[in-house]
């Protein structure tokens, strides 16, 4: 960058905010590879939609993350590019889907279909190449087609519209399955139950569009941050969150719980002036399967949501961990 680029310190600063919110809310794969095809930038989406967070891929060659595209279509591109300096584009003709890419809050199943553009670029004296990785499982005609279907079927989706990851319908049939698998082999399971700190002041403030965009953002987060298959990530209504962790002990959640608000408050999305904190926080509950004490779900919900306003009470921007035994 040249001088006039940056006028000061502190524009500097609010730029590169601005770029990490950017990275944060953007509905599209980006990453920077470097000269050496190492991955320098991977943005939340990748994150949700690949079950590979960031800090899991940085600094690390893009087909040695991915060694099932060395020698493929997409490398060839990538080097072409690089070479030529002239952006290229990945035909979804050729390859529907190179990069093993599922829906938010899942990873199994069957990937989805991608438009891929490779961009080389440089910065000072640096050769980097960006890449843009687009969903486009579905078409504008099986759009049209679907559209008067998709009004009727819309309360029996198991996706929330708004976020993209599982809605409340499917939270509760799958909080359903795992609790019976848990009674049926004597198995670890643990909820967690998370909530916005003063949504309502960030909605007053800056209004319902950036309200929705800031549930966006946070379930995109909260949603890559759960690696395995089995974990779900749900809307369980408003501005709380629900994660269904199987085979996970309380301890266990409760570390996970920590980096699911450790992640949220990373992104330091700012607040209202009303609220308690100057960016947005999750406040946590977390509970865990109990043969005797938490064997269904009623019980298991109430636990959890207990603890989630014993985080609110304390302050909020924490984890509070449901406990069989009273405080002293």
């Amino acid at each position: 960058m040249t001088d006039s680029t940056i006028a000061t310190p502190a524009a500097a600063s609010g730029h590169a905010h601005l770029s990490t919110r950017i990275l944060a809310l953007a509905s599209m794969g980006l990453m920077v590879l470097d000269h050496e095809l190492r991955v320098v930038v991977w943005n939340q989406w990748l994150a949700s939609h690949a079950g590979l967070s960031a800090s899991r891929v940085l600094g690390r060659p893009l087909f040695e993350v991915f060694p099932e595209l060395a020698g493929q279509r997409l490398e060839q591109l990538v080097q072409s590019a690089m070479q030529s300096k002239l952006p290229q584009r990945l035909s979804p003709a050729s390859q529907r889907a190179p990069f093993p890419l599922y829906a938010s809050g899942t990873w199994g199943g069957e990937r989805i279909e991608q438009a891929v553009a490779v961009t080389p670029f440089t910065e000072g004296k640096q050769h980097y190449c960006l890449i843009e990785v687009a969903d486009i499982s579905i078409t504008v005609d099986k759009e049209k087609q679907l559209r008067g279907q998709a009004e009727a079927l819309r309360a029996q989706s198991y996706v929330d519209g708004l976020t993209g990851i599982a809605n409340r319908r499917h939270f509760d049939v799958a909080l359903d399955r795992e609790l019976r698998r848990a009674q049926r082999n004597s198995g670890q399971l643990s909820l967690l139950l998370m909530d916005i700190d003063s949504f309502k002041a960030y909605n007053d403030h800056f209004g319902h569009q950036q309200g929705d965009a800031c549930l966006t953002a946070v379930a995109e987060a909260f949603a890559g941050m759960l690696q395995r298959p089995a974990d779900l990530a749900a809307r369980y209504g408003g501005e709380e969150f629900a994660a269904v962790l199987p085979d996970t002990s309380a301890e266990q959640a409760a570390q996970h719980a920590e980096a699911i608000r450790a992640r949220v408050a990373s992104l330091q999305l700012p607040h209202a002036p009303a609220a308690t904190r100057p960016y947005v926080t999750l406040s946590i509950g977390v509970a865990s399967f109990h043969r005797e004490h938490l064997s269904d779900a009623a019980s298991l919900l109430a636990a959890a949501d207990s603890c989630l306003y014993q985080a609110k009470r304390n302050g909020r921007d924490r984890v509070e961990l449901h406990s069989l035994t009273p405080a002293a």
